[in-house]
């Protein structure tokens, strides 16, 4: 299948699912949601950023899917960005990751920035793992937008490091987020 078209159905398989769960329309869509990931070594710091990541979230319900195609992050070096690809993640084989969560006592009336703990589901490389984590949102009239930072344990997703370059891969990467969202209309 080709992988657009595996990003997209897997997308508006996202939207229809939030759109079953929500009698009103106070949804938001980020059509090109910021993340990148911080990798600090002895060796050489290991950075990538994404600016193609898709989010949804329904403000009504807390509920939010995020789904990040792991070919648009890039990298500083062409190497790292290809270890990445085809040693690391095996974009071919897993060309996206994805999130699916709750805003834990979300206050869909708050004007002006609320911190909350969302809990959900990541998925990487087909395996499921529930993390949870701060963010920070922000709401003033029709602009949402929310940001955070999640650490991912390497050895959770089967991310196999060969042994010799095992020093020069951190145990835990830190992902930070932005996305900016826009009203979604039905």
């Amino acid at each position: 299948m080709n992988k657009k078209l595996l990003f997209l159905s897997s997308f508006l398989f996202l939207l229809i699912s939030m759109n079953c769960n929500s009698q009103k329309s106070n949804q938001y869509i980020a059509r090109q949601g910021e993340m990148s990931f911080f990798s600090y070594t002895s060796a050489e710091n290991i950075k990538a950023n994404n600016d193609q990541v898709l989010s949804l979230i329904d403000f009504s319900t807390g509920e939010i899917a995020v789904s990040i195609l792991m070919r648009a992050f890039k990298f500083e070096k062409s190497l790292m960005e290809e270890h990445f690809n085809e040693s690391y993640i095996e974009s071919d084989l897993f060309p996206k990751a994805s999130f699916e969560g709750v805003i834990q006592n979300l206050d869909p009336t708050h004007i002006g920035t609320q911190t909350r703990i969302v809990k959900g589901d990541f998925i990487l490389k087909g395996i499921k793992k529930t993390l949870e984590f701060k963010i920070d949102i922000n709401k003033i009239g029709d602009v949402l937008s929310v940001k955070g930072e999640v650490e991912i344990l390497v050895k959770d997703f089967n991310i196999k490091i060969p042994p010799l370059l095992s020093p020069n891969i951190a145990k835990s990467i830190q992902v930070t987020f932005n996305f900016d969202y826009s009203e979604y209309e039905n």
